[in-house]
């Protein structure tokens, strides 16, 4: 039964991806969108066009593919190993079981904590930063006033079970043109958001035709600007000016705030919130990514009114222009500064040692390790949280990142054997 309803749930969203692809050949005939890039009016059309005719070819070999796995399914149950229907029933019925997780974040330390939590449960809720003002999205968000897409992408994509193909065609950046710096993804998100006349539609119904594992949702529908203020007294206005400033008069953060400052969480989002076990702050920028969801109106009484365990896992590097020599407990510190001082139950932090030569192009860009002190523990420790360190580095082509897999093997483990708050009561 399990596999029939999958088989169905994906033929469904094939087709949706083909009732799209007609969409968008009919913006791209039709003009409908050269308002976007009036620069370049003829490129725009035959964008948009021929991103229809791929997912409408896209879609259609996958529909006929997916109908002729479906006849030939007693074949295929057949030749399956039983390591493959091994993997089958526990993709479908023991991910189905496991810890509801909400995280609350943006920016490239969520996608790829989401990647690894995918494979423990799908009952995964990734509220994201709507506060992007900067690239490819900045550009959407000030031509078609539509919320930034960038970050939603990237967690829809990381959460998503298609083909490599698919995602490598979302990622793919422009590099001429008019439409240079610009994804393809993006591109695909600003026609959902004009054909549902709404940003929730848009990524609700995008989620549904890459079948996503669990829900993506913005932090707020509000066309939300983030601001800070420094330690010297002076205001920064917009996301992508705050590390630059930030640089140039060497003034550490203060505190940041989001205009307008009435606004509200998706329903949606508060329902994922209450009912979850496990609640996962970052990783991801520290002011830019994270704090900016704990300023939406009310959302912070929310997450503590929760049953669920509240866990924060900061960057294993500081970022320039942004955290510059903060420590694990400073980075905790800013967060409970823009919340509450019992918000937090547990912190996940790295103690591995970096290699010398993969920091060696972090330092160039003034980056450094966030590291645990033993004056951290003791600070966290009088703070009531408990701190879980491991070894979580993994280094990639030179680019350090957490070791996504490990991580959530920590993160769902809190779940286990009793371990929830609710145990605590």
């Amino acid at each position: 039964m399990g596999r029939k309803i999958k088989s169905k749930l994906i033929l469904t969203g094939w087709i949706l991806l083909g009732v799209v692809g007609i969409f968008l050949v009919a913006i791209g005939l039709s003009g409908f969108m050269y308002n976007i890039f009036a620069s370049n009016k003829t490129n725009v059309k035959i964008i948009f066009t021929l991103l229809g005719v791929f997912f409408i070819i896209f879609s259609t070999r996958r529909i006929i593919k997916l109908i002729i796995d479906v006849m030939k399914n007693k074949k295929i149950n057949r030749d399956l190993s039983k390591e493959d229907l091994n993997e089958m029933i526990y993709k479908e019925k023991v991910l189905s079981k496991g810890p509801k997780i909400v995280a609350i974040g943006g920016g490239t330390g969520l996608s790829i904590l989401l990647r690894g939590l995918k494979e423990y449960t799908s009952n995964i809720t990734a509220i994201v930063t709507v506060a992007d003002d900067g690239g490819g999205s900045g550009v959407l968000r000030e031509d078609l006033g539509m919320l930034p897409p960038g970050d939603i992408r990237n967690c829809i994509l990381a959460l998503a079970n298609t083909e490599p193909e698919m995602e490598k065609i979302l990622q793919y950046r422009f590099k001429e043109g008019s439409l240079k710096g610009q994804s393809f993804g993006n591109l695909f998100l600003a026609a959902m958001n004009e054909i549902y006349g709404s940003f929730e539609v848009a990524v609700r119904e995008t989620s549904n035709i890459l079948a996503v594992t669990g829900k993506v949702l913005p932090m707020t529908l509000e066309d939300v600007k983030l601001c800070a203020v420094l330690e010297n007294g002076e205001i920064v206005e917009g996301e992508s000016n705050i590390p630059i400033r930030n640089n140039e008069c060497k003034s550490k953060i203060k505190r940041i705030y989001i205009e307008p400052q009435i606004s509200y969480p998706l329903v949606e989002a508060i329902e994922s919130i209450k009912d979850a076990d496990i609640i996962v702050l970052g990783p991801g920028s520290l002011y830019t990514s994270v704090i900016p969801n704990l300023l939406v109106n009310n959302i912070v009484g929310h997450i503590c009114d929760s049953k669920a365990i509240k866990v924060y896992v900061p960057n294993v590097m500081t970022q320039p222009g942004e955290t510059d020599g903060y420590t694990v407990a400073n980075h905790v510190e800013a967060i409970l500064e823009h919340s509450r001082p019992d918000l937090l139950d547990y912190i996940i932090a790295n103690v591995e040692e970096i290699p010398e030569e993969v920091l060696e192009k972090y330092k160039e860009d003034g980056a450094r390790p966030v590291v645990l002190t033993n004056e951290d523990e003791k600070k966290l420790k009088d703070m009531g949280i408990t701190v879980i360190k491991d070894n979580l580095i993994d280094v990639k082509k030179d680019y350090i990142r957490h070791d996504t897999l490990k991580l959530s093997s920590i993160i769902v483990g809190l779940s286990k054997d009793g371990k929830t708050k609710k145990a605590y009561y």
